[in-house]
């Protein structure tokens, strides 16, 4: 708690739908800028929980009171929100109270940029604007301290697995890319194309958005000594994999995760999926993001292959973002 003007404030209220991605980019630079936080989740009643975000009313308005996490005083000094659904309630906030509460958001807003003290908006969402950090992907919750942690926590863990070891994350279908069974099966084939010519070690993580075919498929193709694939059960491994690893494998398909690799100083090696038939558009954005990570050297494409000769650049973009927040902090309380 901390007093402006009189009145008392809470440090920050992190905002959000809930779900996985956008509350580990609000949780990954309240973390990242030293902001002590409470999560506060937002969800909408019908008939606007069926629409897009940019559909959504004004505010407060429509929101599901019974399923969101109040919104009332003490006010936050500061809110993080993420994702087009948390726009109205993070701008309601500020005019709750009465424009002491400094405004950032993570993503575009698709609301003019002035409304926000702060945006931070990844390089293929092409905002620009004078209250805008530009960061190449996604900001996340990976950092130095994280991996440290995950390397004393999981000591050993992977150290039955032959070297080179490579993590291999895998995330499947979403609004402009397919995980096919062709592309399944042929990502099968360049991982143990890895473990029969060049003895390398995987561990190998999926997603939800995998699906239970494609599980299934990895499952049964991607076994014996040298390879590890998480079963799901116990302390996921995930921040482990990223500290011990000594190359990234990533399914293109994940801007968060891939950012995320990109951030641990180890190669990171993109594998492709099929863009949907009619779904171009949509596939463009991702497609603009990873030939930006790709002219940065932050990321490689996979071919079956590791190179322990080529490295990647390590990028830091989630602290780039938390400096602009701290500094706004800063002039706010001044």
């Amino acid at each position: 708690m901390s007093e402006t003007g009189g009145e008392t404030f809470e440090d920050c209220w992190l905002i959000t739908d809930g779900k996985a991605g956008n509350r580990a980019q609000a949780i990954g630079l309240a973390e990242a800028a030293g902001v002590p936080f409470v999560e506060k989740t937002v969800l909408c009643r019908f008939p606007w929980n069926r629409l897009p975000a940019a559909y959504w009313p004004p505010g407060l308005f429509g929101l599901d009171a019974g399923r969101s996490d109040p919104l009332q005083p003490p006010w936050p000094r500061l809110t993080i929100s993420c994702g087009g659904r948390a726009v109205g309630p993070a701008l309601a906030v500020k005019r709750a109270a009465g424009g002491l509460t400094a405004a950032v958001h993570v993503q575009h807003p698709r609301v003019p940029t002035g409304r926000f003290d702060l945006i931070a908006a990844p390089a293929h969402d092409r905002l620009t604007g004078p209250n805008v950090v530009t960061t190449l992907g996604a900001v996340h919750r990976v950092n130095e301290a994280k991996l440290d942690e995950a390397r004393s926590t999981f000591a050993g863990r992977f150290d039955h697995l032959p070297r080179p070891l490579i993590a291999v994350l895998i995330g499947g279908e979403n609004r402009a890319f397919a995980m096919t069974p062709d592309r399944t099966r042929r990502l099968c084939g360049d991982l143990l194309r890895l473990v029969r010519e060049q003895g390398a070690g995987l561990a190998i993580t999926a997603s939800r958005r995998t699906g239970a075919g494609n599980e299934k498929t990895l499952r049964a193709a991607l076994t014996g000594p040298a390879i590890d694939f998480w079963d799901g059960e116990g302390e996921n491994p995930y921040f482990a994999m990223l500290a011990l690893a000594d190359a990234i494998v990533v399914t293109g398909d994940s801007v968060n995760m891939i950012s995320e690799a990109c951030s641990s100083g180890k190669p990171v090696y993109v594998a492709p999926l099929e863009i949907k038939p009619g779904k171009g558009r949509a596939a463009a954005k991702f497609l603009r993001f990873q030939d930006a990570m790709d002219e940065a050297g932050a990321t490689l494409p996979f071919d079956g292959s590791f190179d322990p000769a080529r490295r990647t650049v390590r990028l830091r973009e989630t602290e780039k973002a938390a400096e602009a927040v701290r500094a706004l902090l800063q002039a706010s309380s001044s």
